[in-house]
């Protein structure tokens, strides 16, 4: 190889940090809430890639924080001890012995294996749950089915799933600042001290709301929102997002994501980002691009759409 086609990509390679550079600085010191969790938990070369970038989001002057899922983890020790899943109208329950599971696989081998793989990579990494200093508090979530036949309204116990009911972010204030990065399991404590399972994204929207955060990334395994065309749709303002619901372009599991953005942003988050966790290095081409990574959802403002992230 030629001596100018040696030097081509680290000429390349300050050419992108140099671009970099005014999304970092747009960036530091401010709050970025990252939820982990789909597939991309399940593949060791992405979860390298995604430790390797949260810090150097720290490193870089952004507070980083991190909330994860599990599901699949928790299902497969559920198998693997012989503990059938039981249902009602559809939904699944969680009793006792489910829970014990959950708080197990979350707070303890996903969390401290997500904590390992930041702190290989340079980071110092601290796992906690919502339980740690009542940073979560929860409540028993209420949902309730329509009977096909008498069309009455039912109540069903799920058993111990929970939805966020305060919020005291002061333990993540406390790390955040220090030179440490939170790794956060999504469970609760109920005042009467009961462990609830609360779904990741609602955790990490409750948590990104209350600390006011700059972003809110939820990394899933889906691109992000798509039209009617099935093409990309790279920023939505909340009333648009509701009117994607009503006429239907929205549908299925994307429904509750999009209600624990809105709620977010309503919280106050400045902007809620679905970005697809199976692509390598999403978090810092959703921040240190100028355009982003995925859906870029925020709140009305009455001003022209611009193709940059703000």
């Amino acid at each position: 190889m030629s001596e100018s086609g040696e030097g081509i990509l680290p000429a390349l390679q300050a050419k992108v940090l140099s671009e970099a550079l005014p999304y970092m600085q747009r960036y530091d010191r401010q709050t970025v809430v990252v939820k982990y969790g789909g597939h991309a938990m399940g593949d060791p070369a992405l979860g390298e890639t995604f430790a390797r970038d949260i810090v150097m989001l720290k490193q870089s002057g952004v507070r980083p924080i991190v909330v994860h899922g599990g599901g699949p983890q928790i299902q497969s020790l559920l198998k693997r001890l012989n503990i059938e899943s039981q249902f009602a109208h559809g939904l699944r329950i969680t009793d006792q012995e489910t829970v014990n599971v959950v708080e197990m696989v979350l707070a303890g081998s996903i969390n401290k294996q997500i904590v390992a793989m930041i702190n290989r990579f340079g980071g110092k990494a601290c796992g906690i749950s919502g339980k740690d200093a009542n940073l979560m508090t929860a409540r028993k979530l209420q949902r309730t089915v329509r009977d096909p036949e008498s069309q009455i309204e039912k109540l069903v116990d799920l058993g111990f799933v929970g939805e966020p009911e305060t919020v005291n972010p002061h333990i993540v204030d406390v790390i955040t600042e220090s030179d440490l990065i939170p790794v956060v399991a999504p469970l609760g404590v109920a005042r009467d001290g009961l462990t609830y399972n609360i779904n990741a994204d609602t955790f990490a929207g409750a948590l990104a709301g209350a600390m006011k955060a700059k972003r809110l990334l939820l990394l899933t395994d889906v691109p992000g929102v798509l039209d009617a065309k099935g093409e990309l749709v790279t920023s939505l303002t909340t009333g648009q997002a509701r009117d994607m619901i009503a006429d239907g372009t929205i549908t299925g599991g994307m429904i509750p994501k999009i209600e624990t953005c809105m709620a977010a942003v309503e919280a106050g988050v400045e902007g809620v980002v679905i970005i697809n966790g199976k692509v390598p290095h999403a978090v810092l081409l959703e921040l240190f691009t100028a355009h982003g990574a995925g859906t870029l959802i925020k709140a009305e403002t009455g001003q022209p759409e611009k193709t940059e992230r703000e």
